[in-house]
């Protein structure tokens, strides 16, 4: 599940309904620590790109990626990596952010927002899960160079 999250075939393939792609940085394969990616989506008929660095890398445990360059005020996203108990893997995601333009962004975040990033963490993470189960290609992981 670990090697899945960095993957960044895998966020893309996730995020096909908005044309999610890695423009810049690492475009390609996993991604480790320090390494930036600059993402372009379209959300909301707008065109967005977000630049997140990789700020902690604690494999099989822990990874979080925080916007450098962005739409958002503030993006850190934790993902953590836990034993369910029964031998498979509990994936938790803690986004901390802040939507841009102080009061307009706060009333668009609870009308709208909140809801469509937590659909997009949905469908990522049910990606994920599907890739888990099959027969995903391991790879090793990036060297921290």
């Amino acid at each position: 599940m670990f090697d899945l999250s960095c993957d960044i075939d895998v966020h893309a393939g996730s995020m096909s309904a908005s044309g999610e792609r890695a423009v810049a940085g690492v475009t390609s394969g996993r991604i480790g620590p320090g390494q930036q990616v600059t993402w372009r989506a379209r959300h909301f008929g707008i065109v967005w790109r977000m630049t997140s660095v990789i700020s902690a890398h604690q494999r099989p445990h822990r990874l979080v990626d925080e916007m450098v360059r962005g739409p958002f005020a503030r993006w850190r996203h934790e993902h953590r990596f836990e034993p369910d108990g029964t031998g498979g893997t509990r994936m938790l995601d803690l986004v901390d952010y802040a939507a841009p333009a102080g009061p307009i962004g706060r009333l668009v975040d609870g009308l709208v927002l909140r809801r469509h990033l937590r659909r997009l963490l949905e469908r990522r993470n049910g990606h994920i899960k599907e890739l888990a189960e099959g027969s995903w290609p391991a790879r090793p992981p990036p060297s921290p160079g």
